[in-house]
């Protein structure tokens, strides 16, 4: 992994361990170097889309890093938004824009300290992919989300089949209603650089 925080170090994650490294170094800047810089946009999606399903409050922000899904969703009017995240120096950014209700430290492939059913719906986007966030934190997912409730969630085109989040969607088929799957660009038209073209897959799903 590179020493300097960089788009190129986030895609060559290979563990939480070397996010919470990349992202306590890249906190600070993150903004500025990363989603302005690269013109990053799927937060736009993710948000649009739980809002425009009729996702209800109050939503957890999974990955929430330093707010920018949280900030598309207040943009949206909603206002009753907790975030979680494993990197508490991006949770700090995050808390000083006065988005989220509530901010905790978590590490959702662990557990994360919320009782079952506690939101009425989860957004999260740019945590699953490899190296972040893998297909088999969808269950925690689930049991922090209400009956009935939304979840929102990119995840990379790239690693949608390859890292079994195909396989394990199929296998919460029981458990999981209204699915959609839509695939988006993750940056603006006008982004650069040779990750500009990439896209991601928005799911978008009630639980049962």
């Amino acid at each position: 992994m590179e020493k300097t925080p960089s788009l190129t170090g986030a895609y060559d994650l290979k563990t939480p361990q070397d996010s919470q490294r990349l992202y306590k170094e890249w906190a600070k800047t993150y903004d500025e170097t990363f989603a302005a810089a690269h013109r990053y946009i799927m937060h736009e999606h993710v948000a649009r889309a739980y809002v425009n399903a009729g996702g209800y409050q109050p939503v957890l922000d999974i990955g929430a890093g330093t707010g920018l899904c949280g900030h598309a969703l207040r943009a949206r009017g909603l206002d009753q938004i907790d975030a979680t995240d494993i990197s508490p120096e991006m949770l700090e950014v995050a808390r000083a824009k006065g988005i989220y209700a509530a901010l905790f430290i978590g590490d959702i492939l662990a557990g994360l300290d919320v009782p079952d059913g506690a939101y009425a719906g989860v957004v999260s986007s740019g945590t699953f992919t490899h190296g972040h966030v893998g297909p088999e934190a969808l269950d925690e997912v689930l049991r922090v989300t209400r009956s009935g409730g939304w979840i929102a969630l990119s995840i990379n085109a790239q690693h949608y089949v390859d890292q079994g989040f195909q396989a394990k969607l199929a296998k919460l088929e029981p458990h999981i209603c209204d699915f959609a799957l839509t695939e988006l660009p993750i940056y603006a038209d006008d982004a650069t650089g040779e990750n500009a073209n990439d896209t991601g897959y928005v799911a978008l799903f009630r639980k049962r």
